[in-house]
């Protein structure tokens, strides 16, 4: 009997449990109620076992249709895998993908999720680094797409979103103005390394390095730690980590703006991942949860 299993009557099954009823679940498959009936219906007899139980009121899975909720996900799931990878107009090849470690812990690995699991045949390959290496892998052709900060000058790239930068520091850590600055910064090429010290030049306020790293997570650990301050983003603002006062007389860091560079429309995976991320702005700036 397990042979008269079809993919209707998993989906219809399935329908009646999210939407709480037959006629919802009609509804939402586009038949009529009979015809999702006949789908349970049918799918009990093959399975010999009773699915549902139903009321005047409500639809509720037994104890067996319990067990059969997980099996009839994983099942359309792997119909629904299996159509993309074979399907004629699927998007096939490879992706080299360049990202700015700032947004690594982001929720940009759910995005890159949904998009790899909706094109199996697309081959993403990840490299994450300073934005300026980025260019220069994108410009050398060793990546096609890029999501980073934009460098200074050049104009390409869609626009995702721009950020305000600000000083910051262990909370309660108040540089003395009689000493040079103690910085913690990205070595270069770093645009925000850039931002800082140009911003500092132009005020006249002297300023040492006091901590250099190639990774997010070391500054920060830098910074906490009171070995200096660092140019962070105003809007998330990580735990241990606090503004320094507009009271310490700093200059303004500016802003950065973050964009997706792609190879076109000659390359059509790479161009649908530049506008995943694109439509993913909100997701990809919203501050996390703590």
């Amino acid at each position: 009997m397990m042979s008269n299993l079809n993919l209707d009557q998993i989906r219809s099954f399935l329908a009646v449990l999210e939407s709480g009823s037959f006629t919802a679940a009609a509804q939402t498959l586009g038949v009529r109620q009979s015809t999702v009936s006949g789908h349970i219906a049918r799918l009990e007899q093959a399975l010999d076992r009773s699915l549902l139980m139903r009321d005047t009121h409500r639809v509720a899975p037994t104890p067996d249709g319990q067990a059969m909720i997980g099996f009839a996900r994983d099942v359309l799931e792997a119909h629904d895998r299996l159509r993309a990878f074979f399907s004629p107009g699927g998007l096939r090849g490879r992706i080299r993908l360049g990202v700015s470690e700032d947004y690594t812990l982001s929720a940009l690995a759910q995005v890159l999720a949904r998009f790899a699991d909706g094109h199996p045949s697309v081959d993403l390959q990840l490299t994450v680094g300073l934005s300026r290496a980025l260019y220069q892998g994108y410009d050398a052709g060793e990546l096609d797409v890029i999501f980073c900060k934009r460098r200074r000058g050049d104009p390409r790239g869609e626009l995702a979103w721009a950020e305000e930068l600000v000083w910051v520091g262990r909370p309660g850590f108040a540089p003395d103005p009689a000493l040079p600055l103690p910085l913690v910064l990205y070595p270069p090429p770093s645009i925000t390394r850039t931002l800082a010290l140009d911003a500092l030049e132009a005020a006249g306020r002297s300023w040492r390095i006091a901590c250099t790293s190639g990774s997010l997570m070391g500054l920060r650990a830098a910074v906490e730690a009171g070995l200096g301050i660092a140019p962070h983003s105003a809007r998330v603002m990580p735990p241990g980590l606090a503004p320094i006062p507009e009271t310490a007389g700093l200059p303004d860091v500016g802003e950065v703006e973050f964009v997706v560079l792609g190879s076109g429309r000659q390359h059509a995976p790479a161009t649908a991942l530049q506008e995943a991320i694109l439509a993913s702005t909100a997701e990809l700036q919203a501050v996390p949860e703590g």
